[in-house]
């Protein structure tokens, strides 16, 4: 009987961060490694190009961050995110893999922002990328590249076949399609949120939301995981969503279409009504907070409402706010009765206080509250902006994937947001989903190539 030949030895699927850690930490183990992205090559790099940091365990400064992050600390927050549903072994395995990655990326090519030159916010908990997430993809691609890890752009993964003997994929690329067959398989393509079928499992709100990353995280490999009978994790119905311009495009706006100012000013709904405390969130987690909000709104839209001194309070968003001289004038521009906006503004106006906070208001502005008085009055439109889903499959502390009685589907290991529910549950914390790739992607191409090898 004449084998079946080779593509490779190690296959991964994706090409954003968590898959570029794989396919070089594989490399660097031996073994020949195969990529294939989705995007073209202009795209490539999936939501990690839109990333700028990484939350990593350190028990003191280095020079990309000051002061110190506890191994309990990080512990803390990720129970406090995940609702109790992390696996305890893989949480403590990311911690503790996550105090080493920033010296692997570094030695992988990417650089950092020092802890120490005041360009940045404080932060004892992230590290950031010199250049961004751009230039962290565009460096774990020139090291990959000058490995020897062969790529391959414009290569969308139809189908995965696990069934008999070693893994195979059935891969669409410009001539047509092939099946690509491999000693080893990791899978690091992502979830499901640029799909709009699986989307419209919110509802019918959902075809107003946007995509804040790649266009091509369509969720075909994940998918096909489960339909062989990998375990799940997380939820299906649940994504990470944040609070985004209106205005901003369908797919890729990222990280800069976020809205920055909901908390000092007031969110209406469609109907000129406020439905939240503004100032219950001032932190990061408040554009987590507003997205979901917002998708519980009649369309899924709200809109942000300041004066002219407010406005000068926080950062603007990057497109440009709609402006009136009278709150009356400024509901017609947003296609809001004016008179229900109007007596929207006149009673949180007369609620507020000395203490910045509001008296006999329903819902009340607990925080950052002042009255809306000064010309011209502005707006910003917001929607949903979806990061990634919360649907993964369950793996070990090697990255295999597990079948529902525990044992591991041969030859196959997934790294990134594909299995990031292990560890996050349907929460999320900022800075770890980007974690989680390095540290799973490191884990799964180290140990696909020792397989594959053996």
């Amino acid at each position: 009987m004449t084998a079946v030949p080779y593509d490779c030895d190690v296959l991964v699927v994706g090409g954003g961060n968590a898959a570029l850690c794989a396919a070089i930490a594989a490399r660097r183990a031996g073994a020949a490694v195969l990529l294939l992205e989705a995007a073209p090559r202009a795209l490539r790099g999936g939501n990690a190009r839109h990333s700028r940091n990484m939350r990593v365990m350190h028990d003191a400064p280095t020079p990309w961050v000051r002061g110190s992050y506890p191994a309990d600390d990080y512990r803390q927050e990720l129970w406090r995110v995940a609702g109790g549903a992390a696996d305890d072994g893989l949480a403590r395995l990311f911690i503790d893999g996550s105090a080493g990655i920033i010296d692997w990326l570094a030695d992988n090519g990417v650089r950092f922002q020092s802890g120490a030159d005041g360009l940045l916010p404080y932060s004892r908990k992230t590290v950031f990328f010199l250049g961004g997430g751009k230039a962290l993809v565009n460096a774990l691609y020139a090291t990959a590249e000058g490995l020897g890890v062969a790529i391959r752009y414009d290569s969308e993964v139809r189908a995965l076949h696990l069934r008999d003997g070693p893994p195979a994929v059935t891969v669409r690329q410009p001539g047509g399609m092939r099946t690509i067959r491999a000693r080893t398989l990791v899978v690091a393509s992502g979830g499901f949120q640029s799909d709009p079928r699986e989307l419209r499992q919110w509802g019918g709100a959902a075809d107003q939301f946007t995509v804040r990353g790649t266009p091509h995280a369509t969720g075909i490999p994940l998918k096909a995981l489960l339909a062989e009978g990998a375990e799940p994790v997380g939820a299906a119905d649940r994504c990470h969503m944040v609070a985004v311009d209106g205005r901003a495009p369908r797919f890729d706006g990222g990280i800069v279409t976020r809205l920055d100012g909901i908390a000092h000013g007031i969110v209406v709904d469609r109907d000129g009504r406020r439905f939240a405390d503004e100032g219950a969130s001032v932190g990061s987690g408040r554009y987590t907070a507003w997205g979901d909000l917002v998708a519980r709104r009649p369309g899924a839209v709200a809109f942000s409402i300041f004066d002219a001194a407010i406005g000068e309070r926080f950062r603007p968003s990057i497109f440009p706010a709609i402006r009136a001289d009278g709150i009356g004038d400024l509901a017609r521009a947003l296609g809001i009765d004016p008179p229900v906006l109007e007596a929207t503004v006149a009673g949180f106006n007369a609620a507020v206080t000395d203490g910045e906070a509001t008296a006999g208001l329903l819902p009340p502005k607990t925080r950052l509250a002042a009255p809306i008085t000064v010309p011209p009055y502005g707006a910003y439109p917001v929607r949903v902006g979806v990061t990634s889903t919360c649907l993964g499959v369950r793996v070990d502390g090697r990255a295999r994937v597990l079948r529902r009685d525990g044992t591991a589907i041969g030859g196959v290991h997934a790294a990134g947001v594909v299995m990031a529910p292990n560890i996050l549950g349907s929460g999320y914390l900022a800075g770890s989903a980007m974690t989680v790739g390095a540290v799973f992607g490191r884990i799964a191409g180290r140990e696909a190539a020792v397989h594959a090898l053996r």
